[in-house]
């Protein structure tokens, strides 16, 4: 077992298979993009523990508290991490990671965003520790998501040599 997975597991975290795309959905890109030593991570809902999509869905301020919203976006880092070990097969050639960006699907007047895209922050930080965790963010409230999601968070990161 490696390091990163030994972690999520003292955590009490577990991944979700990596994402299922249903059929009816045309997707011209891959979840997961390495280019060298570069791992582009396109924006992602939550799983479910089969890797089919799992939301959220509706807006954080009318659909879902801001809790809810931490929450979920907690699951969506797992997975991210179900994605990206589908990918490169060893979280622990994880090097750093570069850049999260979360969108969240706002009703007007909300500005939680950052709040809610903490707990996608908050996991990363807890499972890969403050030098390999360590990231730079932005959190943007949207009026809209594709398939009307509540969250999708993406993300960049550098890979060992």
């Amino acid at each position: 077992m490696s390091v990163i997975e030994a972690r999520l597991a003292d955590l009490g975290m577990v991944l979700p298979a990596a994402t299922v795309v249903p059929a009816t959905v045309h997707l011209p890109f891959s979840f997961v993009n390495r280019q060298g030593s570069r791992l582009l991570i396109s924006g992602h809902p939550k799983s479910n523990a089969d890797g089919s999509i799992g939301g959220p869905f509706g807006q954080l301020g009318t659909d879902m508290t801001t809790e809810e919203g931490y929450q979920a976006s907690r699951e969506i880092a797992l997975a991210v991490l179900a994605n990206v070990k589908a990918e490169i097969g060893d979280l622990d050639e994880i090097a750093g990671w570069t850049r999260v960006f979360g969108m969240v699907n706002s009703a007007p007047g909300y500005a939680e965003q950052h709040l809610v895209i903490n707990g996608f922050s908050d996991v990363i930080l807890e499972v890969f520790g403050p030098d390999v965790g360590r990231h730079a963010r932005s959190a943007i409230g949207t009026h809209g998501l594709p398939m009307n999601f509540a969250i999708e968070v993406e993300g960049e990161l550098e890979l060992r040599a």
